[in-house]
């Protein structure tokens, strides 16, 4: 591609993630979209025998760890051990290794060898990609910058009903990182007539005491497991306030899929957030500092219903053409680099 110091020809890319099915992340499916709608560029999803013996130029890797995953303690060793050798045959061609910082540190509960793999990974790595400004990239290591994209186009041709008054919602995974014990428990001390709608499938070790705080509550409905974009769609699209407890908030898709959807948000205060609601406009991401308890429950639905603010949040900044480039130019720079290296 010129411009980018590459064949005319064609930029293969190979990305860390398989062909998408419903479950997967619509984030994956149109950042691969928005790449492969640039003239001159292949995207290849990801396959085991493609990662290591056929020719690419880039290999981009989103949740590394998820390559050394497995049903059981031997398919996980036999994928750490074709991870292994997928970064000696990233080393021995000489091709870049770009990866996303989706997550701000490495997962904690992994074993030693597993560990130990993304170590070297992350040495190996040619170039890295944050998704907002305020992540610290590793030092010595070459960065890019590239927002996470907006999901209204994922969404359009969906059915969007009205808010309901008094609804507060919840989606997306179900981890204990995720707050939801607190939100449970500060809805608790919010009386009269609210409702909460929680959907996601938790994680096995929060289910007994989420479904046992459910039961407190008869105004609380939770859909414990996975649910289809239209249902998506109503659950957010029926609150009046869409609240994400996150006891650590970095990078969030389910912040951008309300948002997407024209709903405000409560998560907690910090610099990202602040960031994110000087971006989109006063009146959407609302926040809060220390414990969530009921009382700021209730002071954040009455800001959403007295606060003004525009018919939409400003996504413009986050248009999925602009982050195709984007991610083009940032496996430009990676080519170039390692290419740059091999000159006597």
């Amino acid at each position: 591609m010129r411009g980018l110091g590459l064949p005319a020809a064609c930029l293969v890319v190979q990305q860390s993630f398989p062909e998408p099915r419903p479950t997967t992340n619509p984030y994956l499916v149109m950042l691969r979209n928005s790449i492969a709608a640039i003239p001159g560029v292949e995207v290849r999803t990801f396959s085991w025998r493609a990662a290591l013996l056929r020719r690419y130029d880039v290999f981009h890797v989103h949740w590394p760890e998820i390559l050394l995953s497995g049903r059981s303690p031997s398919r996980a060793l036999v994928r750490q051990l074709l991870t292994v050798a997928l970064l000696l045959r990233l080393r021995l061609t000489r091709t870049p290794l770009v990866r996303t910082l989706h997550n701000v540190r490495r997962p904690q509960s992994i074993s030693r060898l597993s560990s130990a793999i993304l170590a070297a990974l992350e040495r190996q790595t040619t170039l890295v990609i944050a998704l907002n400004s305020a992540t610290v990239t590793p030092e010595g290591v070459p960065s890019a910058t590239i927002a996470h994209g907006h999901y209204r186009g994922w969404f359009d041709g969906y059915d969007k009903p009205d808010a309901r008054p008094g609804r507060l919602s919840y989606f997306g995974l179900i981890k204990p990182y995720k707050g939801v014990d607190q939100l449970l428990s500060a809805f608790a001390e919010l009386p009269g007539d609210y409702t909460l709608r929680l959907a996601g499938r938790p994680s096995p070790e929060l289910v007994t005491g989420l479904v046992a705080q459910v039961a407190r509550d008869d105004r609380v409905e939770l859909a414990a497991d996975y649910v289809d974009d239209q249902e998506l769609v109503r659950i957010v699209c029926e609150a009046e306030l869409v609240v994400l407890p996150y006891r650590e908030m970095h990078n969030s898709g389910v912040a951008l899929t309300a948002l997407s959807l024209d709903r405000p948000i409560l998560v907690p205060q910090n610099e990202v957030n602040d960031r994110l609601s000087a971006e989109v406009g006063p009146g959407w991401v609302l926040s809060y500092r220390g414990r969530l308890d009921g009382e700021v429950l209730r002071r954040a639905l009455d800001s959403v219903r007295s606060m003004p603010r525009s018919p939409r949040p400003d996504l413009s900044a986050r248009e999925w053409d602009l982050t195709g480039q984007q991610h083009v130019a940032a496996y430009g720079r990676a080519v170039s680099r390692l290419r740059r290296s091999r000159l006597p």
